[in-house]
C-alpha cells in the first residue's frame, strides 16, 4: 500500500515562501500522477496542482498560477510544491495525493497523505 508523508508546512508572513515535500513509501509512486489539494477551516477540499507521470504535464488552479510550482523527483519518490508570494488566503492544510491520472478531481486519487498545515499571516 502506498503511504504518503508530507512535510515542509509552517508559518510564514505574507509574501513569503515555503516548499512542501511529499515522500511516497513504495515504488507505485513511479506510475502515479501526483497532486496537491488544500482545505481551509470550514471549506471544502480544493485542488491546487497536479503533475503527470513521469512529469511532463502540470496543472494548476487559477488562484495559484504563477505563484506555485509542482515538481517531482522520481528517483526519490518525492513530489514538491514550491509556494511563493504567499497570501493569508493560502492558509490551509495541504494534502498530497497519488492516482492514475493527473486531474483536478479529488475522487480520482486513491492515496492521500495526512496533511501539513500552512499558515500565512498578514
Amino acid at each position: 500500500q502506498v503511504q504518503l508523508v508530507e512535510s515542509g508546512g509552517g508559518w510564514v508572513q505574507t509574501g513569503g515562501s515555503l516548499r512542501l515535500s511529499c515522500a511516497a513509501s513504495e515504488s507505485t509512486f513511479s506510475t502515479n500522477a501526483m497532486a496537491w489539494f488544500r482545505q481551509a477551516p470550514g471549506k471544502q477540499r480544493e485542488f491546487v496542482a497536479a503533475i503527470s507521470w513521469p512529469g511532463g504535464r502540470t496543472y494548476y488552479s487559477d488562484f495559484v498560477k504563477g505563484r506555485f510550482t509542482i515538481s517531482r523527483d522520481n528517483a526519490k519518490n518525492t513530489v514538491y510544491l514550491q509556494m511563493n508570494s504567499l497570501k493569508p488566503e493560502d492558509t490551509a492544510v495541504y494534502y498530497c495525493a497519488a492516482g492514475e491520472a493527473a486531474t483536478t478531481t479529488a475522487t480520482w486519487y486513491n492515496y492521500w497523505g495526512q496533511g501539513t498545515q500552512v499558515t500565512v499571516s498578514s
